[in-house]
């Protein structure tokens, strides 16, 4: 079975050795994505709202290169560094996947790779086309 990796331009790839995105057969996972911009650099410092937004950008964009959309998530996991702010995270997962309605986990974690992120989310999806 052919396997396909996707690259973006999060500067921990080639440090920790990961793809944002690996696609085998009709499976597509897509690593924990942060709000970083095409430029590396984090985007929406303080807004949890704004950061989860970016963090689907980033999913979309691995997912299209992998030849798959947002309407073939199957799961998604959503790493929150304050629960309390589930709400702002949440409504930007309900305005992407609102109609698609993945399996979904939310967790709050102590921290993510940069201090600054707030949520950091994950999509595996199937490609049934």
């Amino acid at each position: 079975m052919h396997r396909k990796t996707v690259s973006s331009a999060a500067p921990w790839e080639s440090i920790v050795g990961y793809s944002r995105a690996v696609r085998t057969g009709p499976f597509i996972a897509v690593t924990g994505s942060a709000a970083v911009g095409p430029d590396g650099k984090l985007v929406g410092e303080g807004d949890a709202y704004a950061q989860a937004c970016r963090c689907i950008e980033v999913i979309q964009e691995a997912l299209e290169a992998a030849g798959a959309g947002l309407q073939d998530v199957v799961r998604t996991r959503m790493f929150v560094t304050d629960i309390e702010r589930w709400a702002e995270v949440g409504r930007a997962h309900q305005e992407a996947f609102g109609e698609v309605m993945p399996a979904t986990t939310m967790v709050e974690v102590s921290r993510l790779i940069d201090p600054a992120m707030l949520v950091e989310i994950e999509a595996d999806a199937i490609v049934t086309d």
